[in-house]
């Protein structure tokens, strides 16, 4: 197998949609032959306090890129953060203070480098170039877009037919994620399948600017706990990364077995013939040991193998012996031997 095809193969794994697939193949071709490695950005508005393993579905593909040699840069929207993500929403977002966003921004910079190799990882926060643009420089942004482009956005189009407000500060949101890509000179973006829009707005903006257009991949919505709707902390079927072992166990267990699949493939870490190994064997013949076993695998990987392994002695002490669970100790350790 060729270099770039075992690169394509990893990138390419649980991908929804790569826009346009043929510019992903020629930059990767040029990033061997040059050895230069890509810029792959993704951003993140730290709008509460810890992230969950929706967000981790995107940080997992960032360890692809780094595990290939490529730059991840984990963009912290702080600024951005101060508008509100529109994205899939009915109304608009109440806003959150400067000291709110600060906060949370903190607690981001810890927890991704569960995932992430810190060495090969720029962090950037992109109130470094907004907050100090002037207003004609926002109104010469604001000049590369209409209002006709983005009612194109699904939420603004139902929100405009269904008479409900929007506020003009959201159709800066796209503009500012967009000109994100103009400022780091990212190769390639990734985001969910909810965010195509905004990517595809870093394109049109770096072709203002004269840039090579980022590549846009998107990825999917991990569903939460109900397995219905994407996880969300709003939503209330959240499993964050910063929950306690006992705590994050008893959530995985509460998945619907339809979701393994997903939760294996997107959430887990694992390689692709360990994936492929746990569903095509292990899940048709014992549904509730392989969501323990994923349970006690996730819970390893933020919180280490000696509370993982706690966690589902409590847990099975508790639902199969009906005892009174003890308090469970976080311990930091390495990761599980499925890694």
């Amino acid at each position: 197998m060729s270099e770039l095809n075992r690169q394509l193969e990893l990138l390419l794994r649980g991908a929804v949609e790569v826009v346009p697939m043929a510019e992903l193949e020629s930059k990767l071709a040029r990033s061997i032959q040059e050895a230069r490695p890509l810029r792959v950005k993704a951003g993140f508005d730290p709008t509460a306090p810890d992230l969950h393993l929706g967000h981790t579905v995107l940080i997992h593909k960032l360890k692809h890129f780094q595990e290939l040699g490529h730059q991840v840069i984990f963009l912290i929207g702080d600024f951005t953060g101060l508008i509100g993500d529109p994205t899939g929403r009915s109304e608009t977002r109440p806003p959150l203070t400067k000291e709110q966003i600060r906060l949370n921004a903190e607690t981001y910079e810890r927890q991704i480098f569960k995932i992430l190799d810190r060495e090969k990882t720029v962090v950037e926060f992109n109130s470094r170039w907004m907050s100090p643009m002037r207003a004609e420089e926002m109104i010469h942004l604001a000049a590369h877009t209409s209002v006709a482009r983005m009612l194109e956005r699904e939420d603004f189009h139902t929100r405009y037919h269904e008479n409900r407000p929007i506020s003009l500060h959201e159709f800066l949101y796209p503009l500012v994620q967009g000109y994100d890509s103009v400022v780091v000179k990212s190769d390639v973006e990734v985001g969910g399948t909810d965010q195509k829009f905004n990517l595809l707005v870093g394109r049109e903006l770096q072709k203002v600017w004269n840039q090579a257009e980022q590549v846009v991949m998107t990825l999917p919505l991990l569903e939460g706990t109900d397995g219905v709707r994407k996880m969300s902390k709003s939503f209330g079927n959240a499993i964050g990364i910063q929950d306690s072992p006992k705590e994050m166990f008893g959530k995985l267990m509460s998945i619907p077995d339809s979701s393994l699949p997903h939760y294996y493939e997107y959430a887990s870490g694992l390689r692709a013939d360990q994936v492929r190994a746990v569903l095509e064997e292990f899940v048709p013949k014992d549904p509730r040991e392989a969501k323990a076993k994923l349970a006690e695998h996730i819970v390893s990987l933020y919180h280490g193998p000696r509370s993982a392994n706690q966690a589902r002695q409590e847990f099975d002490r508790i639902f199969r012996s009906k005892g009174l669970p003890d308090e469970v100790e976080t311990v930091e350790l390495s990761r599980s031997e499925w890694d």
